[in-house]
């Protein structure tokens, strides 16, 4: 996914040990709807290689059928040394966007920068802590990898290392949280969302970003969309759209103050020759500026609001 901040997945849930050995199965890790819906999940004719994406009959919600064995192994990747080494130019365009981010949070809140506090969950090696920083934000991170932790520390920066619930922050502490590329590796998000409306304070705002499976991107590429498998985007297994999301505020104590899509592709560059990809990309420029007026871009970015 383009819209990435720090570029990483986080937040490796506590589950019971995995299957998978001595002949024993491994249990399917999602069995019920992430959104919380007390609805039947269904097949879709999306089929990946651990089977059918599953979709909530209520809300549209998509989730893989990994089991919990090979979920846990794709989410070990995110503690590498090397993990989330921008360059130059990409460390540009993530300051860039996270200026654009912050500056939409302030003007939600109706503050400054300097007095908005705010935490980053899933912080990474600390991209976007950094840039809140610079920009006078009280600005804080929460990062469960030790060693990518231990990194985000190393620049100075203030980060935590666990999951945000170890933490134990007061209530009403900040007045900004954020979710970049977090709730799609999440089997059951409700409670970290329930984390954060504690922490934050009354109107305070989430912000968080993820993939549109009412994209049209989904629909023209179904099973060929990279972010839908674990071998190029892993830990993926749950996949939300306006609905759910609005879904999941709601139950989670949260109002949509805003939710913005963007981006368009029908084509993956390493499935198609390169005079194909170049035509979609081409057909995906075009579509680009209608696909964000309906909101049927494939990068989700979302302002929920904590009710007073």
């Amino acid at each position: 996914m383009d819209n990435r901040i720090g570029g990483r997945p986080t937040l490796t849930p506590t589950l019971s040990r995995p299957g998978g050995r001595g002949g024993i199965p491994s249990p399917r890790l999602i069995q019920r709807c992430p959104v919380g819906c007390d609805a039947q999940l269904v097949t879709s004719a999306i089929v990946l290689p651990e089977g059918p994406l599953l979709r909530c009959a209520a809300c549209g919600q998509l989730v893989s059928q990994i089991t919990t064995a090979a979920y846990l192994r794709s989410m070990a990747a995110f503690d590498s040394p090397g993990f989330n080494r921008p360059s130059g130019s990409e460390s540009a365009r993530r300051v860039a966007l996270a200026r654009r981010r912050l500056a939409r949070a302030g003007r939600l809140l109706g503050k400054s920068p300097g007095e908005i506090s705010l935490i980053d969950v899933g912080c990474s090696r600390g991209d976007f802590v950094a840039a809140a920083a610079q920009l006078g934000f009280h600005a804080e991170g929460v990062e469960p990898a030790p060693q990518i932790a231990a990194a985000a520390r190393d620049r100075g920066l203030t980060v935590h290392q666990g999951l945000l619930e170890d933490q134990r922050f007061p209530a009403a502490r900040f007045d900004v949280a954020t979710l970049f590329e977090v709730i799609e590796h999440l089997p059951a998000p409700m409670a970290l969302l329930q984390e954060c409306h504690r922490i934050l304070k009354p109107g305070g705002i989430l912000i968080a970003s993820t993939g549109n499976t009412a994209s049209w991107t989904v629909a023209a590429m179904r099973a060929r969309w990279d972010y839908f498998h674990v071998a190029q985007d892993a830990g993926h297994v749950s996949f939300f759209n306006p609905r759910s999301i609005a879904l999941i505020a709601a139950r989670t104590g949260f109002g949509v103050a805003h939710i913005g899509t963007t981006r368009v592709r029908f084509v993956e560059e390493s499935a198609a020759p390169r005079w194909l990809y170049r035509l979609s990309k081409i057909a995906a420029e075009f579509a680009n500026l209608p696909a964000r007026l309906l909101g049927t871009g494939h990068d989700m970015l979302i302002y929920l609001r904590r009710a007073p």
